[in-house]
């Protein structure tokens, strides 16, 4: 499994309207083959920067099969005027995992 990561920082005074793209977005990139689950998170003491988390279950499903892809098209006409700057993304692979509790 295969967790892309990347930071968004949005235009100011564009949160709200980046919600509720990316809530129309989200179909999209779930309904990718090999993609696992996401998460959108936005950070506590800077409003205007998200976290968003993606596990897939190859890298090739985001790099090749997401980024190549109609869906991607759509994905980036709904987000891609709210970055600034745009962000960097990272892919990662699970080393360690703590035991469940």
């Amino acid at each position: 499994m295969i967790l892309e990561t990347a930071i968004l920082d949005i235009k100011p005074g564009q949160t709200a309207a980046f919600e509720a793209a990316f809530a129309e977005a989200q179909p999209i990139i779930a309904s990718m083959p090999g993609y696992i689950s996401h998460q959108l998170q936005q950070c506590v003491e800077k409003d205007h920067r998200y976290l968003l988390l993606v596990h897939w279950e190859r890298l090739a499903d985001h790099t090749e099969g997401f980024r190549q892809s109609a869906g991607y098209q759509q994905w980036k006409a709904l987000l891609h005027h709210f970055y600034d700057p745009f962000p960097e993304v990272e892919h990662y692979r699970r080393v360690v995992e703590s035991p469940p509790p």
